[in-house]
């Protein structure tokens, strides 16, 4: 589904035409382990990655952060992250844990991917902002200042109560929030918020092989309006290959093309503007004020 809002809300309040196509590429899970960090800050440098999204509780956070530290041209957001997409990583919350039980499995840890539905089930959420907002706080307190929200592997929050909590920090905080299917897109933009104006498309649901054929052929079919790519590069070093080994090959296949001069010389052609969440942070700032 598309939003319903013909007269493209999210180019007018961005000073874009309406016939205008923007793109919105962002690379999630920074700091979940370093061959993504490294990827991910070539992605910049010589690629089309115009944002990033930050995994805090991850133990490649801390090297991120002083990546961002060092490269403040970086637009990044705060990937909220409860959900463990590596089974084998025992990373959890930043809240104590007897603060927040409902987020937790049986082993104490947060529940990985093949748990979503029961965590989805038993999460409060009370707790969830609880540890969204511990999460939030490391990167201030680091003297790091976040465009956006988002959510690790919970789309758009994964439950109505969960968006609804997420939109109203991201309003407090004064940065935008990653809206990425409707009901929720429309009924942001009818705020005067800017969204994307299309379901998100997330790199993991298309396959390695596949991927430089069909990043082409969006790119060449993309509509008026704004569009938002959630892609995962990582460099796919052998160590990453052992601790992600039902990832590595997707998150390779993302960083190659993300840095190829076909990707960069196709979006010349098709005369496509890469924007990253920053314009975005300053409407929504405006309008939470």
């Amino acid at each position: 589904m598309t939003s319903q809002a013909g007269n493209r809300v999210t180019n007018k309040l961005l000073g874009y035409p309406d016939e205008a196509r923007l793109l919105l590429i962002n690379a999630d899970d920074f700091g979940m382990y370093q061959a993504i960090n490294e990827a991910v800050v070539r992605a910049f440098a010589e690629g089309i990655v115009r944002s990033t999204s930050l995994m805090v509780p991850c133990p490649g956070a801390t090297q991120a952060m002083q990546l961002l530290g060092d490269h403040p041209t970086i637009r990044f957001g705060v990937h909220l992250s409860v959900i463990r997409d590596i089974a084998s990583s025992d990373w959890g919350p930043l809240t104590p844990k007897d603060r927040v039980p409902s987020l937790l499995n049986a082993e104490g840890m947060f529940y990985d991917t093949g748990q979503m539905s029961e965590m989805l089930e038993r999460a409060a959420v009370d707790e969830l902002e609880t540890e969204f907002r511990a999460q939030i706080e490391v990167v201030l307190t680091a003297n790091l200042r976040p465009t956006h929200l988002d959510w690790h592997c919970l789309h758009s929050g994964g439950r109505a109560d969960v968006f609804e909590m997420t939109l109203g920090l991201a309003k407090e905080y004064g940065v935008a929030l990653r809206v990425a299917s409707q009901p929720f897109i429309d009924q942001v933009q009818r705020q005067g918020l800017p969204t994307v104006d299309f379901d998100l498309l997330d790199s993991f649901r298309t396959a390695p092989e596949d991927k430089p054929a069909r990043y082409a052929e969006l790119l060449r079919a993309l509509p008026e309006g704004l569009s938002e790519w959630a892609v995962h590069p990582s460099l796919g070093t052998i160590e990453s290959q052992a601790m992600d080994p039902d990832g590595w090959r997707v998150r390779r296949a993302d960083f190659e093309f993300l840095i190829s001069p076909a990707a960069r010389e196709m979006i010349e052609r098709e005369g496509i503007a890469l924007i990253s969440y920053e314009p975005l942070k300053a409407v929504w700032r405006g309008g939470s004020s």
